[in-house]
């Protein structure tokens, strides 16, 4: 039987409701029990695709394509279970699926309301794979009292009231401000905020605090009264040095055990913590530290990049260093002297994105990279900018660019050797796009296998020659330039199965210069570093020591 846990959040947004999920769910692992977690979502956005990043921070790309919030790069990096497409659900794809059976006649001609229609929608994809695992753990996005997610605290309200009693419980993160003029900690705020969700038909069985301190005895009974939990389910979740210290904090809270005690677990299984106490002391305890560029275009917004600034920690705990990343924007890049400014560093960085803006610092960058034998990580168009600035400085192809720049500013600039792709072999069917086709969804998404060339770095890297890594692009590197750019000594290491696309980059004769078409940051995590970040920070980490 799947027992379900429901998180919700009040007062604020942004108090990490992802990170409680993700580090309860490591938790609920240590103690022996298999665990899913999922996201729902109220924007009516079908997926966060089509967002800016500075709307919703970082698109987190699963396996099977689903393009999701980033919240479920912690799932994944805390507990280690792979997202699928049926973990992740908005307002948008709720109404879209109700709209299409409605359009159907699925509905046999009644009238489309919000209770039943959309909530009974909400329930299906809650109930999706129970059975699979012990714990289902759903995450609300958003705060109570937000009149868009009012559907989903209905659909949980009754999913609740439909299963056996003891199968689902619910819990609240809130904010305790600390008001420094009087000394106090209040507790009102989360007194409203569970007013609320109580108003909905909602009573929390745990509440999580987020403070900046300890919470007194006092604050805990007073918040255990008017709220109506246990003082021993009153949880503090205090601000901490390392998001990595978050399963060991909340364990000595007791969150995992109220928990388990709110679901009468009893005797409950014992913890085993040795991995999280390593990844901790790989955090806190290192030798020597690591300065990594970032040369990007969303660097106002670290969330833009999250899964790749949690990939750089992990190689760093891999290597037992400290990485101090520095966010620059690309744009700086274009002036003449700036590239001066990467002085220092030993590493650089050259991250994804969409658009001209920006792309020629990041040429500049991935330059500097080769020509001063500084160890350089292109992902996705940071290889697409790699293979350009060779093309253009190795191969005099001045004029060689981007498909995806020309089609910009209306007309041709540039010799494409970066080209808008049309199609492709997914599984075993070929798939086909135009320039015309919708935004959303319709890039190339999720996991794809590429072989790697014997002797190669990247091969020496991973291991192994034949991985396989999730992608976000609809822009290619020309394949028909191989041979060109190879003899210059840019080397196409890695390839697609059929041989037609380009998944990996190399500078022979460099210290360490890889590009790379798919996004590795998404598969990395604290227990097990991805190997193209271990070895970028192990290159940097060897700079480092040199100078």
């Amino acid at each position: 039987m799947t027992r379900y846990i429901f998180i919700t959040g009040g007062v604020v947004s942004s108090l990490g409701k992802g990170l409680a999920s993700a580090a309860l769910g490591a938790l609920l692992q240590a103690r022996g029990f298999t665990v899913r977690l999922r996201k729902l979502d109220p924007y009516l956005n079908v997926d966060p695709g089509t967002m800016s990043p500075f709307e919703h921070g970082e698109v987190f790309v699963t396996d099977d394509g689903a393009e999701t919030d980033l919240d479920l790069g912690h799932y994944e990096r805390f507990t280690g279970v792979a997202a699928r497409k049926t973990d992740s659900v908005s307002s948008g794809r709720i109404y879209s699926n109700v709209l299409e059976k409605e359009r159907r006649g699925d509905y046999l001609g009644k009238t489309i309301q919000v209770i039943p229609h959309v909530t009974n929608e909400i329930k299906d994809f809650l109930s999706t794979g129970e059975g699979e695992v012990d714990f289902m753990l759903c995450e609300i996005g958003g705060t109570v009292g937000d009149i868009e997610g009012l559907p989903f605290f209905e659909a949980i309200r009754q999913f609740g009231q439909d299963r056996p009693r003891g199968q689902c419980i619910f819990v609240h993160l809130t904010l305790l401000p600390y008001i420094a003029a009087s000394g106090e900690l209040k507790t009102k705020p989360t007194q409203h905020s569970v007013k609320e969700l109580r108003s909905i038909g909602i009573a929390p069985d745990v509440l999580v605090c987020r403070s900046e301190g300890p919470i007194p005895q006092k604050e805990r009974e007073k918040l255990a009264l008017f709220c109506n939990v246990r003082p021993e389910s009153v949880i503090a979740a205090q601000d901490l040095k390392s998001i990595y210290d978050a399963p060991l904090a909340y364990h000595a809270e007791g969150l995992d055990q109220a928990v388990l005690d709110a679901f009468q677990i009893s005797p409950a299984p014992r913890p085993v913590l040795t991995k999280w106490q390593d990844v901790s002391d790989r955090v806190h305890n290192t030798d020597g530290e690591v300065r990594i560029a970032i040369v990007g275009k969303y660097t106002q917004l670290e969330d833009a990049y999250k899964s790749v600034s949690e990939a750089l920690t992990h190689g760093g705990m891999a290597n037992r260093v400290k990485v101090r990343t520095e966010w620059l924007d690309a744009e700086i890049f274009e002036k003449d002297d700036a590239p001066a400014r990467l002085e220092g560093f030993h590493g650089i960085l050259v991250p994804g994105g969409f658009g001209e803006r920006g792309t020629e610092g990041k040429i500049k960058a991935a330059e500097f990279a080769r020509t001063r034998n500084i160890p350089y990580l292109g992902i996705c168009l940071g290889m697409q900018m790699a293979v350009i600035e060779a093309a253009r400085h190795l191969a005099d192809m001045e004029n060689a660019g981007s498909e995806e720049f020309d089609d910009e500013k209306g007309k041709k600039r540039f010799t494409p050797v970066v080209y808008h792709l049309k199609e492709w072999v997914q599984g075993n069917h070929r798939v086909e796009r135009s320039k015309g086709d919708d935004k959303g969804g319709t890039m190339r998404l999720g996991a794809y296998t590429a072989y790697l060339a014997e002797g190669s770095r990247v091969a020496g890297v991973y291991g192994d020659t034949v991985i396989e890594e999730r992608h976000r692009h609809r822009y290619e590197v020309d394949m028909s330039y191989r041979k060109q750019l190879e003899e210059q000594g840019l080397l196409f290491s890695g390839v697609s199965p059929d041989g037609r696309l380009p998944e990996i980059v190399e500078v022979k004769d460099h210290p360490w210069f890889i590009g790379v078409q798919f996004h590795p940051e998404l598969k990395s995590k604290p227990f097990a570093p991805h190997p193209l970040f271990r070895d970028f920070v192990r290159a940097a980490k060897d700079l480092s020591r040199l100078v």
